[in-house]
């Protein structure tokens, strides 16, 4: 154990200490501070969470037994909770222009003979957070008085946490943390849960904004303390903000965990649409292609691979893997560019008409670039499916980042009624495929386990696809094709 002193002569260190009913245990924690610590920090914020018992009078009297600590001390007018009491902390180690900042808790359960090893990795600029992990050495936790339920309930948590949020920390239920201020102010903490769910929120924050973070080995320790923590609804709270972080990564929802910007990308996974729109065009010899609504021409680059010439439009596109006279910029609400005219043997209209004002209008006038046997081959979200249902059942509408409630799309189709728009059209209609709801998604990271699951959900999505797509299809692939005379009737509609 490193217990000397940390040069840095330009970072300002803070200790906060968040109490609740601590009297006899606040002056241990303090004693216990490593001397040779004493003179790196800058500030030791002891921050009484209106307690019941004498918890401010026992730290009013530390600061004159300890006068070689900084010590500040607040009390709470009113109880502002474990994570209320933690965002009064650091607002304050703001405003006292700390550097970095070390959360102690004032029971005793932390070692505070460790401070100079939790800070050392952001001292050093290696993170900007570091967790001591009761966890990282095997049977530590249990040989040091961890009950069996906690040490099983933390254990299975921490699985589950890391499967949604796709790390693999050993564990996420510590309170012994250290943190750069610069990253905290990053996360915008002050909006985060005023109770024991708190600590979960700054990892997902942490998490999403890509922070660097490190753990190390703590020692366990369970006194005569009482917890405060309601084991049932403390897991029901941090699964549940975890799921939050998992289906806001995948662009459901608008929580606080939301990417910052979502941009349309390739869809890699085999049973995709793009994956399917490829498949079809695979056993095809060269065809001349138009791709609607290409984005940054992902897509259209793979199809220049399979041997066919692509060209790519829309309103924002760039090129990957073409020339410059293979993308187009022209935005399709404003109607089809008149020289791409009778050009081409296929249009591939990839999760684009949901985004036009008046789709029905691109269709009709998509007659004129392809000859009498071309083809369209389409991709739309099925709004039939049971997810935006159940969100309209439950008065819950509302949009995505992605998927079928896009908060770009602005047209929704389901089945029945994409169909009989194109019929309307003048194309005859073949269904292709459907793709499946993404559950791949929904649990990140890699391992044995989590492919036998998502593979066995995976198999039953698609099996009651094919009992009603309709409902369980998350999205529809079909083929059309201009019917014979609808050509001129098109034309004539479209100048209308």
């Amino acid at each position: 154990m490193t217990t000397g002193c940390i040069k840095h002569p330009h970072l300002r260190i803070g200790i906060l200490i968040v109490a609740f009913n601590a009297e006899s245990t606040l002056s241990q924690v303090l004693d216990r501070i490593p001397h040779a610590f004493v003179s790196d920090v800058a500030a030791v914020l002891i921050c009484d969470d209106a307690s019941n018992d004498n918890t401010y009078a026992t730290a009013v009297s530390c600061k004159q037994d300890y006068p070689q600590l900084p010590i500040h001390i607040l009390r709470q007018v009113s109880r502002r909770g474990y994570g209320g009491n933690q965002k009064t902390g650091y607002a304050w180690a703001e405003k006292l222009g700390l550097d970095a900042v070390i959360l102690l808790h004032a029971d005793a359960q932390y070692a505070p003979e460790l401070l100079p090893e939790i800070i050392a990795p952001i001292v050093s600029g290696t993170a900007d957070a570091v967790f001591g992990s009761r966890m990282m050495i095997s049977g530590a936790a249990r040989l040091g008085g961890m009950p069996r339920h906690k040490y099983f309930g933390n254990r299975i948590l921490t699985f589950l946490q890391n499967a949604l949020a796709g790390v693999s920390l050993s564990e996420w239920h510590s309170g012994y943390r250290a943190y750069s201020m610069q990253a905290l102010k990053r996360l915008g903490v002050q909006n985060n849960s005023d109770d024991f769910d708190f600590d979960t929120q700054i990892i997902l924050q942490l998490i999403k904004s890509e922070a660097r973070i490190k753990e190390i080995a703590i020692p366990t320790y369970y006194g005569d303390e009482i917890s405060h923590v309601n084991g049932v609804k403390y897991a029901f709270q941090v699964l549940r903000e975890t799921f939050h972080f998992r289906i806001s990564q995948m662009g459901f929802g608008r929580s606080r965990y939301r990417p910052e910007c979502v941009t349309y990308s390739i869809k890699n996974f085999s049973d995709s649409s793009h994956a399917l729109i490829l498949q079809a065009l695979s056993q095809r010899s060269a065809l001349r292609i138009l791709d609607l609504g290409c984005a940054d021409d992902f897509l259209g680059a793979k199809i220049r691979a399979l041997g066919h010439t692509v060209i790519g439009i829309d309103a924002a596109a760039s090129r990957h893997g073409g020339e410059p006279t293979d993308i187009i910029r022209a935005d399709l609400d404003n109607g089809l560019p008149i020289s791409l005219r009778g050009l081409f043997d296929v249009v591939i209209c990839a999760d684009i008409l949901e985004h036009l004002k008046n789709p029905e209008r691109t269709l009709q006038q998509l007659h004129q670039a392809i000859p009498i046997n071309g083809k369209l081959i389409v991709s739309i979200p099925n709004f039939g499916h049971w997810y935006p249902r159940v969100r309209s059942t439950l008065g819950r509408f509302d949009y995505d980042q992605k998927g079928i409630l896009d908060f770009t799309h602005l047209r929704f189709f389901t089945k029945r009624s994409f169909e009989q728009m194109a019929l309307r059209t003048g194309y005859d209609v073949v269904l292709l495929n459907c793709t499946s709801t993404p559950l791949r998604q929904l649990w990140s990271g890699k391992g044995k386990f989590r492919s036998i699951v998502v593979s066995i959900l995976s198999t039953l999505d698609r099996n009651i696809i094919k009992m009603r797509p309709q409902l369980f299809a998350y999205q529809f692939i079909y083929q059309l094709t201009p019917q014979r005379g609808a050509r001129h009737l098109n034309d004539v509609t479209a100048q209308s």
